[in-house]
């Protein structure tokens, strides 16, 4: 019954706001990014650029590769496949004897490439992920920013643990983006009321008096 209530609040908060679950409270999100520290000392301003932005933007849809695989052997296999190979599983039970060797392959691997990316299992191989970023494209509360008062000074594009260029866009709607609001005016944006999460009502009346 708790796994149904649980289900059912980050559905909610999905529609609401995106994936927050993945920015707040999924716990191997925040194992990677405590590893990511290590690599922030190490690499300073290089961590989380060493991979080239072109082949970052296709390596992103390999989550969306890794669902369609899960969702058509699980379907056809009546088995939770992914559980061989998957590094949350792996390091949340790896006490139990249960986890196969191609999950503690992939708990490694996960573990080496967040010294270098950030989060790099939620960009490019989370298959829970690639579907909740779906919501990115209808969610009723979306990060918006104001290009009035947007000094171009790209602090939201360096805060961003994603790479999403934020001040390229007037709402990110990108599906990476996981609503950890690092982007904001609150947190990085020096210009106060620029960067910030509002609802698509409110985002639709600021560009009717935009308009006028």
């Amino acid at each position: 019954e708790s796994a149904v209530w649980l289900l059912g609040i980050v559905m909610i908060s999905t529609v609401l706001v995106g994936p927050a679950f993945c920015g707040w409270v999924c716990p191997f999100g925040s194992f990677q990014e405590w590893i990511g520290t290590i690599g922030k000392r190490l690499f300073k301003r290089r961590y989380n650029r060493f991979v080239p932005p072109r082949l970052d933007r296709v390596l992103r849809y390999l989550r969306y590769v890794v669902l369609i695989w899960v969702v058509v052997m699980t379907a056809t296999t009546a088995t939770l496949i992914f559980s061989a190979y998957d590094p949350y599983y792996a390091l949340f039970n790896f006490y139990t004897g249960e986890v196969a060797v191609t999950g503690y392959v992939s708990l490694g691997l996960v573990m080496v490439l967040s010294l270098f990316v950030e989060r790099p299992f939620c960009k490019y191989a989370c298959p829970y992920g690639a579907l909740l970023g779906t919501a990115n494209l209808f969610r009723i509360f979306r990060l918006r920013r104001n290009a009035s008062t947007c000094i171009d000074c790209k602090a939201c594009d360096t805060s961003c643990p994603m790479n999403i260029l934020v001040s390229t866009v007037a709402v990110v709607r990108d599906h990476q983006c996981n609503v950890c609001l690092k982007c904001t005016s609150e947190q990085s944006c020096p210009i106060p009321h620029t960067v910030e999460l509002n609802s698509t009502r409110l985002e639709d009346v600021a560009t009717r008096e935009a308009r006028q």
